[in-house]
C-alpha cells in the first residue's frame, strides 16, 4: 500500500507540474494574441499539444494507481476521491500531508489555467469581431450607392461612391 500511495504521490507531483508548465504557456499566448502574432501563436500551440500529451500519459497512469489503492482499500474506484484518500490516510501524517499539497497545487493552476484560458479566449473573440467588422465595412464600401448625377440625356452620369478608389492616396 505504502508503495501505492508513494507511487500516486510521484505521479500527482509530474502532473502539477506539467499543468504549471500548461499555465505558463498559456500566459505567454495572452500578449502573442493581442500582437496579433500568427506564427508565435502556433508555436505556442504547439508546445502545448506537447505537454497536453505528457498529462494525458500521467493522466493514465493517475487513474490506474487509483484503481490500484481502490482495490487494495475495497473502495469502489469511481467514488473514491483524493480528498477521501487523505482523508483515509489521516493515521499517516506525511503521506496524507504530502498528498493534502499536491491536492491544493493541483487545484490552484487549474483555477489559474481556468481563468487565463477565459481571458484568452475573449481576446480571441474580441479579434474575431474585429475582423468581421473590417470586412463588412470593405465589403459596404464596395456595393455603395451610385450618386444621382443626370446628364443633358437624362442619363446616369453618376459614379459609385468609393469604388474606382484604389486606397489610400499619399499625394493628397
Amino acid at each position: 500500500m505504502a508503495s501505492l500511495i508513494e507511487n500516486l504521490i510521484e505521479v500527482l507531483d509530474k502532473e502539477s507540474s506539467e499543468y504549471e508548465e500548461l499555465l505558463g504557456l498559456s500566459m505567454k499566448k495572452t500578449p502573442v494574441i493581442v500582437a496579433g502574432n500568427l506564427d508565435e501563436l502556433q508555436k505556442i500551440t504547439d508546445e502545448e499539444q506537447v505537454v497536453v500529451s505528457r498529462i494525458g500519459q500521467l493522466e493514465k497512469t493517475r487513474v490506474q494507481v487509483m484503481k490500484d489503492i481502490a482495490n487494495v482499500m475495497n473502495k469502489d474506484v469511481t467514488k473514491l476521491k483524493l480528498i477521501d484518500l487523505i482523508q483515509m490516510l489521516s493515521g499517516r501524517p506525511a503521506e496524507s500531508g504530502k498528498l493534502a499539497e499536491l491536492h491544493d497545487r493541483l487545484k490552484e493552476v487549474t483555477a489559474n489555467m481556468q481563468r487565463v484560458n477565459g481571458q484568452n479566449r475573449e481576446l480571441i473573440a474580441n479579434a474575431l469581431e474585429m475582423v468581421e467588422f473590417d470586412m463588412n465595412l470593405l465589403q459596404s464600401v464596395k456595393t455603395a450607392p451610385e450618386t444621382a448625377n443626370y446628364n443633358k440625356g437624362a442619363y446616369i452620369n453618376g459614379a459609385v461612391m468609393g469604388v474606382g478608389q484604389g486606397g489610400f492616396d499619399a499625394k493628397q
